[in-house]
């Protein structure tokens, strides 16, 4: 079998393989699960698994490098299609709240992941190269609303991915614990206030 044949085979296997844990990983969260536990929830055995994945940690981070990767460019659309401030907040806050409710359980391995970051260095490199993907999806919306708005933004990249960093964390957490209507009409408010902030005053211009 030709080599580039045999590296194909391998990776649609290492990605079948995360796509099957998913699930359990969002339920048990980083550290609950083991590669044991995970295999036992999907169709492949342990020894599978541990063929394809030396370890937990490789398969945590391969899974959701994987999810992050598709996540961010579901607001690419977003950002290409709006024509006003306007309509981007809305096809925003309507991204935001679409992902919130149908990827719950792979949001929360990720702030899981992001957590366990601080205690376990070996975590550290690979959240902060997804951090940076989301930080940089963040500023392309907040650039572009500046730009629909004639104005420029009032933050820095860093800042801004943590204003709605925290506003979706936050939503995530009452989606755990509360109702699922009222949770996203506030993130739909939250939105709609703090992003405007993140842009410096429109420019006077004179009669």
């Amino acid at each position: 079998m030709p080599a580039a044949n045999r590296v194909d085979k391998h990776d649609a296997r290492r990605r079948a393989l995360a796509d099957s844990a998913l699930r359990t990983l969002g339920e048990l969260g980083y550290a609950r699960a083991s590669l044991r536990e995970i295999a036992q929830n999907s169709p492949f055995s342990h020894g599978v698994v541990h063929y394809y994945f030396a370890d937990k940690l490789e398969l945590i981070v391969y899974c959701v490098r994987r999810y992050k990767a598709v996540c961010v460019t579901r607001y690419d659309g977003a950002v290409a299609g709006a024509s006003t401030p306007a309509g981007l907040l809305g096809a925003f806050s309507d991204t935001l709240c679409a992902t919130l409710v149908d990827d719950a359980p792979m949001h929360r391995l990720w702030y899981d992941l992001r957590a366990q970051s601080m205690f376990e260095p070996s975590l550290r490199e690979a959240v902060g190269q997804i951090d940076r993907t989301l930080e940089d999806m963040v500023w392309r919306v907040v650039t572009r609303y500046a730009e629909l708005s004639a104005t420029e933004p009032s933050l820095s990249p860093h800042a801004a991915y943590g204003v709605v960093d925290g506003v979706f964390q936050q939503a995530l957490l009452g989606l755990l614990d509360g109702d699922e209507d009222a949770v996203l009409a506030r993130l739909r408010a939250e939105v709609a206030g703090l992003l405007p902030l993140t842009l410096r005053p429109a420019p006077v211009t004179s009669p």
